[in-house]
C-alpha cells in the first residue's frame, strides 16, 4: 500500500512539472518590456554601475531575488516596485531568460 501511494505521488509530481517549467520565450518578452531599460540587452548591459549584471546569473537566484523584492524581504528604491505586478510565472520565465544570457562581464588574464 505505501509502495503504492509513493509511486502514485511521484506520478503526480511528475504531471505537475510541465505546468511549472519555464517559458524562455515569455521571459525575454517579459525582460524586453520591464527589465532592459535599466539592466541593458539581455541583462547584459546595465546603465549605471550599481544596477546589477543579470545575464548569466543562477537561475534560482534570480527567482530567490525577485521573489524577496516582490514580498518585500528585500527593500531597495527600484527595483520593490517593479516586482510588485510580476506574477510567478514571471519571476520564473525571467529567470529562465537571463540564466541562459552570455555574462556582461568576462576576465582576461
Amino acid at each position: 500500500m505505501t509502495k503504492t501511494f509513493f509511486a502514485l505521488a511521484c506520478a503526480a509530481g511528475l504531471a505537475a512539472a510541465p505546468a511549472l517549467a519555464a517559458d524562455v520565450e515569455a521571459g525575454k518578452r517579459k525582460a524586453e518590456e520591464v527589465c532592459k531599460a535599466c539592466h541593458g540587452e539581455g541583462g547584459a548591459k546595465p546603465i549605471m554601475p550599481q544596477t546589477p549584471i543579470l545575464a548569466g546569473q543562477y537561475e534560482d537566484y534570480l527567482i530567490h531575488a525577485l521573489e524577496s523584492y516582490k514580498s518585500g524581504a528585500r527593500q531597495n528604491a527600484m527595483m520593490s516596485p517593479m516586482a510588485q505586478p510580476l506574477s510567478d510565472a514571471d519571476i520564473r520565465n525571467l529567470a529562465a531568460y537571463f540564466s541562459q544570457q552570455p555574462p556582461g562581464v568576462q576576465v582576461k588574464y
